[in-house]
């Protein structure tokens, strides 16, 4: 199992790494309004993104890819070549499906929550009554490999910095500046730490425990404190669980059982992943000021379990000193039936004061 958590206290958390494909742009109907909830992919992978209510996104790879794919319910689908591996600021028309020019489609705004109007509730009921046959619960015990990696990243990056004393005869640092996928800000790390371990858990005693095989680091001497911090703040979590609890509040997940009250689902599109036919459904919510997130998940259509996750949670949670979370979660199928988490990433972009939120 392949686990990374990446986060960040005053400084910036990101992606790690140097990324080989670069995209952002916007997505706008035929009369020139965003298309907010947008699917942005790299064609063939299920690495992508959803616009935000401006139709924004921003999308990156560690992969190298030759095309873009722009869907969303009831417009055709868009492909652009990437002609370069850095491509900023593209726009995207989409145009209305013929089949779909004497419909009635609603994209946004409040969704349907009965499962007989809505295909997106069909589905996520299903999720419900599947949930306790997968992942790590259905068995008694059970054992895995873990690697983490922890990195601190400065995400304010001006000329007075690059000039500060602190920088002084280093400023070839700044040659390593990237992009966050997330965000689009720039971050430089300054801290990286890696762990291997071996985690055993019993879901009967309800206990687990985890084994430091051997751990490397680099940035700062006082490391441990860093780590110790990271790991007061970030606790593990089960997607299907109800409530996810980060910063000591609880969400509400959007598989929850009451879901249907706080957010909208929409169903966006389907495709086969790993040899699996999986469903894509957008959630947003139904309410601002509460504790809620955005994004969008693929599920199999046979187990009903989930293939890949992303969850930002919403501007309005006004979270103190948090200015960003965003979690993407991947599964891999175990005896061709059984979905297991395989990649866990975790980002929050922490504000030293509230001027800077």
């Amino acid at each position: 199992m392949y686990k990374k958590l990446l986060i960040l206290f005053f400084f910036f958390v990101t992606i790690l790494g140097f990324s080989q494909t670069k995209v952002s742009g916007y997505v706008y109907d035929e009369s020139n309004q965003p298309v907010a909830f947008a699917t942005v992919l790299f064609k063939g992978s299920t690495e992508g993104t959803i616009t935000n209510e401006e139709g924004r996104f921003y999308l990156e790879s560690d992969e190298t890819w030759e095309t873009v794919v722009v869907s969303f319910l009831g417009y055709e689908v868009k492909e652009y070549q990437l002609e370069k591996k850095v491509n900023y600021n593209l726009e995207f028309i989409l145009k209305e499906e013929a089949s779909a020019l004497n419909e009635v489609v609603i994209v946004s705004g409040k969704q349907s929550k009965k499962a007989s109007e809505n295909p997106a509730i069909r589905i996520l009921k299903k999720i419900w009554e599947r949930k306790r046959q997968n992942g790590l619960r259905q068995f008694k015990q059970y054992q895995y490999d873990k690697y983490e990696k922890v990195e601190f990243d400065i995400n304010t990056i001006d000329s007075a910095l690059i000039k500060s004393k602190l920088f002084k005869g280093m400023e070839f640092v700044f040659e390593e500046v990237d992009t966050s996928k997330i965000t689009g800000k720039t971050y430089l790390p300054i801290f990286i730490n890696e762990a291997v371990s071996t985690v055993y858990g019993d879901n009967l005693l309800k206990k687990e425990k985890e084994d430091l095989k051997g751990n490397k680091n680099s940035g700062f001497s006082n490391n441990q404190v860093i780590i110790d911090f990271v790991d007061d703040l970030y606790a593990d979590f089960d997607i299907y669980d109800n409530y996810l609890k980060f910063f000591d509040k609880s969400f509400v997940s959007p598989l929850s059982r009451t879901g249907v009250q706080t957010y909208n689902y929409v169903l966006s599109d389907s495709a086969y992943i790993d040899n699996k036919w999986c469903y894509n459904i957008i959630y947003y919510p139904r309410r601002k000021n509460e504790l809620t997130f955005k994004g969008d998940f693929w599920v199999n259509d046979s187990t009903y379990a989930i293939k890949d996750i992303n969850l930002q949670a919403s501007k309005s949670a006004n979270i103190n000193w948090v200015k960003e979370i965003y979690i993407e979660q991947e599964f891999e199928v175990l005896n061709d039936s059984v979905f297991l988490i395989k990649r866990d990433y975790m980002l929050s972009d922490f504000a030293l004061n509230k001027k800077e939120k």
